[in-house]
């Protein structure tokens, strides 16, 4: 069987019966096929019973909330069952070795720029990128501090954003990137798929041996998995802004899909609805990789993708980033 995301966007209970697992909300009681669910993601006033996540621990199926506002709140993770000693060895000697640590740190954002330059390639509003990346990436290898790396990231990411916004339709321009909260329609569109996102990668490293708090680019924190956020900035172009373009262009969404809150602008329940389905088709899409000859899908590629940072953590190959030939 085929597992795929259940995403639960409305308010009620999730809780267990002997060996079945029901969602029960003002509609109804639904009971849920666990065999078949990959991850859980939820947006809506949930109350999870103590049995159903010892249930879902047991199954190892991660559960990931978002606030009211559609943020990223936390995740349920359960116990690893990949642990590798030898791997978290290996992970935090490249983190506490400053120029191994700097390798990684570059190699993201490298992998990250080239990504952004095809998505303006693509959309024909190159305009200049690609001279003002070649002499930032330059900068970029001489780095020799992370925040000096991250300087650069972020010049790189402005400049994007202004070609970005040259494609983009009249009512949904970036204008300047603005978080917590969004002050525009785009940027609120932009900032719910990178949370999504976000907690998707979350979910592939669970399936794997690697310690998700331990990152390079960014600094491992108390209260996040920054080795997530490191591997979204490969991921956030060619999945969460291809999405968002398309989004605005095929006027798949539009302004009625958006509220004004929190002195900002969020995505309505429908909106959400409506992103989180096109999401959802998104990752399932298939692509031919060059190199295992065969199609993959793009959610596969996260995964694909960690088990390349751990070839390069024990010394068997050097990392490269995923830079988009689709």
């Amino acid at each position: 069987m085929r597992k795929r995301s259940l995403t639960l966007l409305s308010d009620g209970t999730l809780f267990r019966r002997e060996n079945t697992l029901y969602f029960e909300n003002e509609r109804g009681r639904k009971p849920l096929a666990v065999e078949g669910i990959y991850d859980i993601y939820i947006y809506g006033h949930v109350t999870i019973t103590s049995q159903a996540l010892h249930y879902l621990a047991q199954k190892g199926i991660s559960v990931h909330f978002f606030n009211h506002y559609g943020h990223y709140d936390g995740s349920f993770y359960p116990r690893e069952s990949l642990n590798s000693g030898d791997l978290v060895i290996r992970q935090a000697e490249h983190y506490l070795d400053r120029e191994k640590r700097l390798k990684l740190a570059r190699l993201f954002v490298r992998g990250s720029a080239l990504n952004m330059e095809r998505n303006l390639r693509r959309w024909k509003v190159n305009d200049g990128f690609s001279e003002e990346l070649r002499e930032l990436l330059e900068e970029l290898e001489g780095a020799r501090k992370i925040t000096e790396v991250m300087n650069v990231e972020a010049r790189i990411r402005e400049a994007y954003y202004s070609r970005w916004d040259g494609h983009l339709p009249e009512g949904f321009k970036i204008v300047k990137r603005t978080r917590r909260p969004p002050e525009n329609e785009m940027n609120a569109l932009i900032s719910f798929l990178n949370s999504r996102l976000y907690a998707t990668i979350v979910s592939e490293l669970y399936n794997t041996q690697l310690v998700p708090t331990v990152s390079y680019l960014h600094e491992p924190g108390e209260r996040r998995f920054s080795l997530a956020l490191d591997l979204s900035e490969i991921f956030k172009p060619i999945v969460a802004d291809r999405l968002a373009t398309r989004l605005v262009t095929k006027r798949m969404l539009s302004k009625e899909h958006f509220r004004e809150e929190l002195n900002g602008v969020l995505l309505t329940k429908e909106g959400m609805k409506k992103v989180l389905s096109e999401y959802e088709k998104e990752l399932t899409k298939s692509v031919k990789h060059p190199e295992l000859k065969r199609n993959v899908t793009k959610k596969r590629l996260i995964r694909l993708e960690a088990y390349k940072l751990i070839k390069h953590l024990v010394g068997v190959k050097e990392y490269e980033p995923l830079v988009a030939w689709f």
